[in-house]
């Protein structure tokens, strides 16, 4: 009943009333106004270009100060986001500025996808997209003190060649036009004519229809800037020049840049863009930038985000969804995907342990097979071994047997040796024997005897000698007379 009387209440016709006097509701702008004075404003400047075209220098410019930069080289192995926050103040507003630079950009040989220079700048874009989608999502919100980091306009830096934008640039805005405003302009214009310039301005108009890329058009829709907002509109892009130098022409100084042949004013709407851009950029156009970047692109990420998550604002019978029914579907979902997953991680678990133990069983076969294998070489080179063994002895054996007999032979050829002058001596004596018996000479026993008695102690050593030294050896003549 209470959702029929809603629908009904809903569909029912507003009725204008009048006041009968003042209420004061009409200072609600002026609330507003003072209530986003005292929080400040911010704003994030994203600046993609090649290095050395003059980035930091526009911005120095822009915002008539200068900001910390430091130089980067053109030897960058990648493109890196470098971002840099300040807080200004104008009057009594606050204003906390993120500039971003894109270091590196274009200074890469492979364009190839897997490693393009637009790949960082649109990740960099999506994080910052995440990190406010977080900050909402959270229960105990901080929007009001949140520093949102979110890229409200993306200045792309085209080179002032004259001819054509490359690829480089064309697959670049591509890519981020749906994510970004982007506001193309020239940089360093004052190197080309005037007429190459109108030509060139054209001709990027062109290239950027003809390939589909939306770049940032300045609203029309309302009247207070309708007019300015569609004339500057067929000016982009902007050509500009950027500069901190002060150059005295006339009796003022304004800023420029000095060249031999003459003086460029950056403040010249004659000379170049930059005052249509400062207008655009920051005394028009800086709210309308911000509605923009939380309205459309902050959106469209959100919606696809919520919709990858799984939650839609209606079912397919076009009937509304409650947050409570999406979160309970969504998580009905995720369990039966958890529990799927967790069935498919235990089957992949049980065939990984079956093939794993039929590889240990592979693995113990084969080592077992080895190891019979091993055995069976031990014991064939254990018996060689024994064999060996056995023949060395016997060789021992052999070998001690003739070391025996070979000192055998030895000790009988000694024997045989010192045996042989007593032999000759006993031949001699024998001889001697022979000869006496043969004279007639003839020695009885019982004188012989006799005649040893009478002999005294030799002073030879041998009998030999004794027998041829007949004078030492007795006294009696009976015992020469024996031996003559």
């Amino acid at each position: 009943m209470a959702a029929t009387d809603l629908e009904r209440f809903s569909n029912e016709e507003k009725r204008n009333l009048s006041l009968g006097g003042h209420v004061g509701f009409d200072s609600l702008p002026d609330q507003l106004v003072s209530k986003s004075v005292t929080q400040g404003f911010s704003f994030n400047i994203l600046c993609v270009g090649e290095t050395g075209i003059g980035k930091s220098t526009l911005m120095n410019t822009l915002f008539n100060t200068t900001f910390e930069t430091e130089e980067a080289s053109h030897y960058e192995s990648a493109v890196r986001l470098r971002p840099r926050t300040y807080d200004l103040q104008e009057s009594n507003v606050h204003l906390k500025l993120t500039i971003v630079d894109a270091v590196g950009f274009g200074d890469q040989i492979n364009k190839d996808e897997r490693q393009v220079s637009y790949r960082p700048i649109v990740e960099y874009i999506d994080t910052q997209f995440e990190n406010y989608l977080q900050e909402e999502l959270k229960i105990r919100r901080s929007l009001f003190n949140y520093h949102d980091t979110r890229i409200h306009v993306c200045l792309y830096f085209i080179t002032p060649t004259g001819h054509s934008l490359k690829s480089l640039d064309l697959v670049t805005m591509k890519k981020l036009d749906s994510k970004v405003n982007i506001i193309p302009i020239i940089a360093k214009a004052d190197t080309i004519s005037k007429s190459e310039l109108h030509k060139f301005k054209i001709k990027i108009m062109s290239e950027l229809v003809s390939n589909g890329v939306q770049i940032y058009q300045f609203p029309t829709d309302d009247e207070a800037v309708a007019e300015i907002n569609s004339v500057m509109n067929a000016h982009l892009p902007f050509a500009v020049v950027g500069s901190t130098e002060e150059v005295k022409v006339g009796n003022k100084l304004v800023r420029a840049r000095q060249y031999p042949w003459g003086v460029v004013q950056v403040e010249n709407e004659s000379h170049c863009d930059f005052v249509k851009l400062r207008e655009m950029l920051i005394r028009v156009n800086m709210e309308d930038l911000r509605e923009q970047t939380h309205t459309r692109h902050y959106e469209l990420y959100r919606r696809c985000k919520l919709e990858e998550m799984g939650f839609k604002d209606t079912d397919p019978d076009s009937q509304p969804f409650s947050l409570q029914e999406t979160y309970e579907t969504k998580r009905k979902e995720f369990l039966g995907e958890l529990q799927k997953k967790e069935e498919e991680m235990r089957q992949m678990f049980v065939n990984k342990v079956k093939e794993t133990e039929a590889e240990l069983k592979e693995k113990e076969r084969e080592l077992h097979e080895k190891f019979e294998h091993l055995k069976r070489i031990h014991q064939e080179e254990k018996r060689k071994v024994e064999e060996k063994r056995r023949e060395l002895e016997e060789e021992m054996n052999a070998f001690n047997r003739r070391k025996v007999a070979v000192e055998t032979l030895q000790s009988q050829s000694l024997q045989a040796t010192s045996q042989q002058p007593l032999k000759k001596d006993k031949d001699r004596k024998n001889r001697s024997v022979m000869t006496g018996n043969q004279s007639g000479v003839s020695l009885s026993s019982s004188k012989v005897m006799i005649t040893k008695a009478n002999v005294e102690p030799l002073n030879c050593t041998s009998w030999w000698q004794a027998i041829q030294c007949c004078s030492c050896l007795v006294k009696s003549a009976t015992w020469r007379e024996g031996f003559i």
